[in-house]
């Protein structure tokens, strides 16, 4: 489900990174809900390139920076952009190890966005070519589309 292995599981709680909720009187480890989401936090970070020493130190500053939130990995959205993990926390972006807020200008680049697609639409019209550009959607995506580099490119 996961695709991780015994052996990773093992250690990740021998080391406190993740420890299971419950122990069977066979000590077999027990992971609930909240430990399963916090397992598939941790392999998304590794996956995106996240080393466990970065994820650890993460958790760490997470835990200081939020002291009501008990479990940083599975009670955050956490998202990692190169070699910075951001953690989303009632609608505000931090930079997990800093504790520094980012700030997103969404609304403003989203303005920029209709108004460059609209002046190449005019553009288009006094050259004669009513047709849209089929380089750049036609419209925003719905929230979560993931769009390429080239979707917001202007083609010669």
């Amino acid at each position: 489900m996961l695709d991780l292995s015994r052996r990773q599981l093992q250690y990740w709680a021998k080391t406190g990174l993740i420890v299971p909720s419950a122990r069977t009187p066979g000590g077999h480890h027990r992971y609930s809900f909240d430990d399963l989401v916090a397992l598939k936090a941790t392999k998304r970070l590794i996956d995106a390139g996240v080393s466990v020493q970065k994820i650890r130190r993460t958790v760490s500053a997470l835990l200081e920076l939020f002291p009501r939130v008990g479990r940083p990995l599975g009670e955050l959205v956490l998202v990692a952009t190169g070699d910075v993990v951001l953690a989303f926390q009632d609608g505000t972006v931090f930079e997990a190890i800093s504790g520094q807020e980012w700030v997103f200008p969404v609304a403003d680049f989203e303005r920029e966005v209709l108004a460059y697609r609209s002046n190449g639409q005019r553009a288009q019209q006094r050259n004669g070519t009513n047709t849209p550009d089929s380089s750049m959607p036609a419209k925003p995506g719905p929230r979560g589309t993931k769009h390429d580099k080239k979707d917001w490119s202007q083609t010669a």
